[in-house]
């Protein structure tokens, strides 16, 4: 019988996150194998213990969290660990996620990094500042690179909104876009598992411009296209991402630009919206993948 280990993060405590949790446990027990969950703190403390110092105590590792060092560790012990510390680290990161797609010619929004900041001063780069407006006209998309559900991106209209944006996200690293006007409030997710798409639903918000259901978006069961699908699975393997949710965006004159990869997607929504359990899903994979 094969044994798994789910890593959840120490302090997201809330129904959201247990909900997520009780269908990775639920889904084990239906494929037949033994599923533990344990907090990134107690991992921890068992590494310092050495009690996961032999690589044959689990099977493989579901890393549900964003915890780069202890999945970086685990894998050193000889884990199997999904998704791998890089994939984690390259998707929680936009600049990081817009980087290493571009390297590989992925359509993406018109992007610009901010430079590293030291401290939160208020200061800014007046030339950084013009041609950025020239590069993406207005209004634009500033998304911190860390953030989730929507949360920290800002549609700004003006040079002078630009600058307001920017000094109160102070010392933190966010990226720049050009904002696609034609895909404004609508996406499509694409969830991946082991290089398939395995469900997928488009959502629309006609009250904002992020799509996000935690913003007040509407979804629908969505089957995509041959390219989106090719998209996504080529998102997913140039990160070396097991799974991941692969958000898409069509403009008006029907090119597709990658808007955001989620190494850890929450797919309740998901599966309220198309039926398919994705932790099922992932389940089985992990357990076929270490055969």
């Amino acid at each position: 019988m094969k044994k798994g280990l789910l890593i959840k993060n120490t302090f997201l405590i809330t129904a959201k996150f247990d909900e997520l949790n009780q269908m990775f446990a639920d889904a084990a027990m239906e494929s037949g194998c033994i599923l533990d969950i344990k907090t990134s703190a107690e991992v921890w403390v068992n590494l310092a213990d050495n009690d996961y110092r032999k690589s044959d105590d689990y099977d493989f590792v579901i890393f549900w969290d964003k915890d780069i060092k202890l999945a970086e560790e685990l894998d050193a012990e000889g884990y199997l660990v999904m998704n791998r510390a890089e994939a984690i680290a390259d998707c929680d990161d936009k600049a990081r996620t817009y980087l290493k797609l571009k390297r590989h010619n992925i359509s993406q929004p018109l992007t610009i990094c901010s430079p590293l900041k030291y401290f939160s001063d208020g200061i800014i780069d007046e030339g950084y500042i013009d041609k950025a407006c020239k590069l993406t006209g207005f209004p634009m998309i500033i998304k911190e690179c860390f953030g989730s559900f929507g949360q920290q991106v800002y549609l700004v209209h003006s040079r002078e909104e630009m600058t307001e944006t920017i000094r109160n996200i102070g010392d933190k690293p966010y990226i720049i876009q050009k904002f696609i006007e034609g895909a404004a409030g609508h996406d499509k997710r694409l969830q991946v598992v082991g290089g398939q798409v395995v469900a997928s639903m488009a959502r629309e918000n006609k009250n904002d411009f992020r799509a996000n259901i935690s913003n007040g978006g509407t979804m629908s069961p969505y089957t995509p296209d041959e390219e989106e699908a090719k998209l996504a699975i080529k998102v997913c393997d140039i990160l070396r991402l097991d799974f991941a949710g692969v958000d898409i965006l069509r403009d008006s004159d029907g090119s597709l630009y990658v808007c955001e990869v989620n190494s850890n997607a929450h797919f309740k929504n998901l599966y309220d919206c198309t039926g398919v359990n994705v932790a099922k899903e992932i389940i089985n994979y992990a357990v076929s993948h270490n055969l």
